[in-house]
């Protein structure tokens, strides 16, 4: 048994799993749990989320060196090293693109310029279309 397994280790787990097409800031984490009514302060959702994250339970997506980290829950471990992801500016959604076209955008920048791009850490910007269409209204 996992002795780490805690009512808000269930907590922060379950916010973020409800919430797995986003990658959340601790600080989005926190509010959001407080809104429910289930508060947990914010230095035990770092706490949580570093054993969530080391356990393979959620991915950690830093955006720059002097970003904050976002997390997102990772359904049945999901291989995040093995794909491109997307991140909506506006309003936040993750999405994971493995698609065949961007495999080979990977096998094209090694063969070709003999890089190795870390998919784990490859987040391209931009406005998703749900916000784009909204933008249009």
């Amino acid at each position: 048994m996992d002795k780490y397994k805690t009512k808000q280790s269930a907590t922060v787990l379950a916010c973020l799993e409800e919430n797995s097409g986003k990658a959340l800031t601790v600080d989005e984490i926190v509010d959001l749990l407080k809104i429910q009514g289930t508060p947990v302060g914010k230095t035990t959702v770092y706490r949580h989320i570093d054993r969530l994250v080391s356990q393979g339970s959620v991915r950690k997506f830093v955006s720059g060196e002097n970003a904050g980290a976002t997390y997102q829950y990772i359904h049945n471990h999901q291989h995040c090293n093995e794909h491109f992801h997307l991140k909506c500016s506006s309003c936040g959604e993750l999405v994971h693109l493995g698609c065949e076209f961007m495999k080979g955008i990977d096998e094209h920048i090694l063969s070709h310029h003999g890089f190795k791009v870390d998919n784990s850490k490859t987040v391209l910007y931009g406005i998703c279309r749900k916000c784009s269409d909204k933008q249009n209204i």
